[in-house]
């Protein structure tokens, strides 16, 4: 199978083992389950279709389901909003346009880099596919890491997740963190599973991370939008930090996080001092110089 089907194959299954019957609506027969999750029998009836025709799409076989079948098996699956994307993604209804455009080289826009100093009293990212990290305010580096000092090709913000100690101890919660990044890095996967850029750092965090190989065999995926994040950090200790992100128009790979904290909490007074802290030591802009992201982002 190519590599699309063999994604989309896993991803139902995994799907179908994590369904729940009695959610599903689905009475009781009294046989007995050897497996958790739905039976193909069930997806198919839950789907409106027949059992072999859902048997063949979940074995990876070349067949296209129109968009009506594709969101009637989302549903059967019990699929989020994400889920639901990321079917779409593998069964090839929305995967093209996405395919073209990762052969790119991302680079970012220089407003984009004026856009990040002006929000200089938060930390803001860019982040690219594969959760590359493009551009990064000061607070952004004071926060979390110097991406800045990264060689060009490692400055990925999963890679950086689970390869680098510091950002096990920054992050009280670092396995839901790190659970999220792995999930949004499958969901990057689906929009082009031949990436090679994609599948090289896939490849490089199975081997090296047991939490990110367990995780992806997982094939759970997941878009992140907003939330929250819990650190310890070396200078100003525990803080709670909010992020909201923007999808930059016209450009779906690229997208800009902004974390903020609550008015008058500890947390703010926390950022209001790494802020200071920041802005006493040297100050080298958004901008990457010459070796940046944007011109050295694998490709």
């Amino acid at each position: 199978m190519a590599g699309t089907n063999r994604e989309l194959a896993d991803f139902l299954r995994r799907a179908r083992s994590q369904g729940d019957p009695a959610r599903a609506g689905l009475p009781p027969d009294g046989r007995v389950r050897r497996v958790p999750g739905l039976r193909r029998e069930e997806v198919a009836l839950l789907a409106g279709v027949s059992t072999d025709y859902y048997a063949r799409l979940e074995q990876g076989r070349r067949i296209t389901p129109s968009p009506a079948v594709v969101e009637a098996i989302g549903r059967a699956l019990g699929l989020d909003d994400a889920g639901r994307a990321h079917l779409e993604d593998l069964i090839g209804l929305s995967a093209a346009p996405a395919r073209r455009r990762s052969r790119a080289v991302q680079r970012v826009r220089p407003g984009l880099y004026q856009l990040l100093d002006a929000l200089d009293g938060e930390p803001a990212l860019i982040l690219g596919r594969r959760t590359d990290v493009l551009a990064a305010n000061r607070m952004a580096r004071a926060l979390f890491t110097d991406f800045d000092l990264l060689p060009p090709g490692r400055r990925n913000y999963a890679r950086w997740m689970f390869l680098d100690e510091d950002a096990r101890s920054l992050f009280v919660d670092w396995g839901d963190q790190a659970r999220a990044a792995v999930e949004n890095l499958r969901f990057d996967v689906g929009r082009d599973p031949d990436d090679r850029a994609t599948n090289e750092l896939v490849a490089e965090l199975r081997e090296h991370s047991r939490e990110f190989d367990q995780w992806w065999v997982q094939h759970r995926v997941h878009q992140r939008t907003h939330g929250s994040k819990r650190l310890r950090h070396p200078l100003v200790g525990d803080l709670t930090v909010e992020y909201e992100t923007l999808t930059l128009p016209g450009d779906p790979d690229t997208t800009l996080f902004v974390y903020t904290t609550e008015p008058d909490s500890p947390s703010r007074r926390a950022m209001d001092i790494l802020a200071s802290w920041a802005a006493s030591g040297p100050s080298t802009g958004s901008r990457h110089q010459g070796d940046g992201p944007g011109n050295a982002t694998r490709h």
